[in-house]
């Protein structure tokens, strides 16, 4: 463990690098089992976006997401069979779809949200002011080193 005071030298930047990586990998399969067993990351994801920036296009959830149209067709599809989504067709362009999350949509990431949201509660309770002061200090360094991302 490195000091706050600590010059990291390019081998401890990348030592800190996979410690953090593997963290945050950690840390997101934990989360992603705290989820419904139904819909997949995939479509939670896509779900996410487009209640966020939605309604959308599947070409543009697609580039939101960073996947391939086949990919997002494929989840939407899915979606909209669960009653999550619903397509809209472009009044201007009847060829071009908009997708909108539907109110199911909502109550869905809502719980997977809470109980999400309930666990790393539960896991900081356990840590002390102290450390918990730590990570809130963490928190604002991984939204800096982020800024300019797209976050889900």
């Amino acid at each position: 463990m490195w000091s706050v005071a600590a010059t990291l030298t390019p081998a401890d930047t990348a030592e800190l690098a996979d410690r953090l990586r593997l963290a945050v990998t950690r840390l997101a399969r934990r989360l992603r089992q705290q989820s419904e067993l139904d819909p997949s990351p995939t479509q939670v994801s896509a779900l996410s976006t487009i209640e966020r920036r939605g309604p959308l296009t599947l070409g543009e959830l697609a580039a939101c997401e960073r996947v391939q149209p086949p990919t997002v067709t494929a989840a939407v599809g899915r979606l909209e069979e669960r009653g999550l989504v619903a397509r809209r067709q472009d009044p201007d362009d009847r060829r071009v779809a908009h997708v909108e999350i539907t109110r199911a949509g909502r109550k869905l990431l809502a719980r997977t949200r809470s109980r999400k949201t309930a666990f790393l509660a539960q896991r900081l309770a356990a840590l002390d002011d102290h450390d918990r002061g730590r990570l809130a200090d963490a928190v604002d360094l991984l939204d800096r080193l982020l800024d300019g991302e797209d976050r889900r």
